[in-house]
């Protein structure tokens, strides 16, 4: 494993083969893929912590979820990378949404975890309630909220490692990176779904509050192609509540893709 440093921005970069850029959520870091990073042999995995995210400081002059979009895009030319297999977990499944269309000749496909639509406006005054939170109280509340609400009630019964997990990402958040964070998603724009060509599955979690089975079917229905998996007893967070069975379905889908 290395470290890879492009300004502010932090990166960590293990294997060789065909490239695959993880891109993280709110709140996550790259240690949101560890439990599964490992079950890539035979690829180039390069983990991103977003600019306020992780070990990674705030960028200036890069701003909403298209300044994060620019920003992955920065990290995967500095490291020489034409071409990406691209993971994404919840928030992290926009940017790379973004990216697709955006940079389509640097996406060879898309594997999505927890994947999002834009929010509707009642979830977008939550984000910005939120940001405030975190700006004036801290990361604790928001912690325990998202560590208790968005895991399966199954996994915070047998697996409270993967809750702690969890709320431990979001008690080493720089608040005002989060906060950044939530304000870009609260001010988002719809992603251009009609021109996403490239191979894409989208894996959720059968409990997932935050990207509901209906909102994953919608958006596999906008995406032509797109094939859809659901993971039973699971919620937001598929790579650390079940770890194995995520990390199985994504090298199945990175090794077709590649094929």
């Amino acid at each position: 494993m290395a470290d890879h440093r492009l300004g502010s921005l932090v990166s960590e970069v293990t294997g060789d083969g065909p490239p695959v850029v993880m891109v993280h959520g709110l709140g996550g870091s790259s240690n949101s893929f560890q439990p599964i990073a490992g079950m890539l042999d035979g690829y180039r995995v390069v983990r991103i912590d977003l600019p306020g995210a992780g070990r990674s400081g705030m960028r200036p002059g890069l701003n909403g979820l298209m300044g994060l979009c620019g920003a992955v895009r920065d990290v995967m030319r500095s490291l020489g990378i034409q071409e990406a297999h691209m993971v994404g977990h919840s928030m992290g499944t926009l940017i790379c949404q973004y990216l697709a269309v955006a940079e389509p000749r640097m996406v060879s496909s898309l594997t999505l975890f927890g994947p999002i639509l834009e929010p509707p406006l009642p979830a977008r005054d939550a984000l910005r309630q939120r940001a405030r939170t975190a700006r004036r109280d801290g990361m604790a509340s928001i912690a325990d909220a998202v560590s208790t609400v968005s895991l399966a009630a199954e996994v915070r019964e047998k697996f409270p490692a993967a809750a702690a997990f969890v709320r431990e990402s979001l008690m080493r958040q720089d608040p005002a990176g989060y906060a950044l964070h939530c304000e870009a998603l609260a001010a988002c724009e719809p992603a251009d779904h009609a021109a996403i060509k490239q191979p894409t599955v989208l894996i959720a979690g059968r409990e997932d509050p935050v990207a509901p089975v209906a909102m994953v079917e919608r958006l596999g229905e906008a995406i032509g192609g797109a094939s859809v998996e659901i993971m039973p007893s699971c919620g937001h967070w598929m790579m650390v509540e079940w770890p194995v069975d995520a990390g199985r379905l994504l090298k199945t889908y990175i090794d077709r893709f590649s094929a």
